[in-house]
């Protein structure tokens, strides 16, 4: 039986009166992808804050590894990278700097991983953070992400500052790299592009309400012919 990562039962939030969503159920089994997509402003990022135990939802449970998320154990929250938004500190460092810096705070460090990642994206070793642009910052972020050998990944806009050539590289190399390693991924996303490479079930958000939650190929297949991301602008509208 697989194991449950993350479960969510009847989650509901509201922001004053606006609803963000009511009843949201989902699980994230071990070994999966799972993408909570939406237009900004729909809810993606109140949930990775949710799951954190840095909001309190209106109503509802959630839990991580089994742990109620409000009150999570030091020892769990080690088995979990986060990623908000793909940005860095320390930037006055350089890639490699910066990569051991960070290494001394995780005893599974993969080096390898975040070195990979820089060799594909071309990013040079000795380049200042300071230097670079938004999106190559991004990249050093989810390089970071991956080298802790978190057991769960949770990435909110992953793809925040990538082109489309970047983001379509990194979307294979994390699927890649999540299936090889055995890894449990649950991401957010605006830019629906090229996910439907990477997501093995998809839940679509519009405001106040959950638009599709399904596995990402049996949602393809009523849909003939068409992308993850023009599913996405059909049910929602163009964004």
């Amino acid at each position: 039986m697989s194991e449950t990562v993350i479960s969510c039962k009847h989650l509901t939030h509201y922001y004053g009166k606006r609803k963000i969503y009511e009843d949201l159920n989902f699980d994230v089994m071990k070994g999966s992808i799972v993408g909570l997509l939406g237009k900004n402003g729909t809810g993606k990022t109140t949930t990775i804050n949710i799951l954190m135990g840095y909001l309190k939802p209106k109503s509802g449970d959630c839990t991580i590894f089994g742990e109620d998320v409000q009150r999570i154990s030091p020892a769990t929250r080690a088995r979990i990278a986060l990623l908000l938004e793909g940005h860095v500190q320390f930037s006055y460092m350089s890639i490699e700097q910066i990569e051991r810096y960070y290494s001394a705070f995780y005893p599974g460090w993969n080096r390898e991983a975040y070195y990979d990642l820089m060799d594909k994206l071309k990013v040079a070793p000795g380049q200042k953070i300071s230097r670079m642009s938004n999106g190559q910052r991004s990249q050093v972020a989810l390089g970071l992400i991956l080298a802790q050998n978190a057991d769960l990944l949770v990435l909110d806009d992953f793809s925040l500052g990538l082109d489309p050539g970047y983001r379509r590289l990194f979307c294979e190399y994390l699927r890649d790299y999540a299936r090889e390693g055995g890894k449990t991924v649950f991401l957010t996303s605006h830019i629906i592009q090229d996910l439907e490479k990477i997501v093995d079930e998809c839940i679509i958000m519009d405001y106040g309400n959950i638009l599709v939650q399904e596995k990402t190929e049996s949602l393809m297949a009523r849909y003939p012919g068409l992308s993850l991301e023009d599913i996405f602008i059909d049910l929602t509208g163009k964004y």
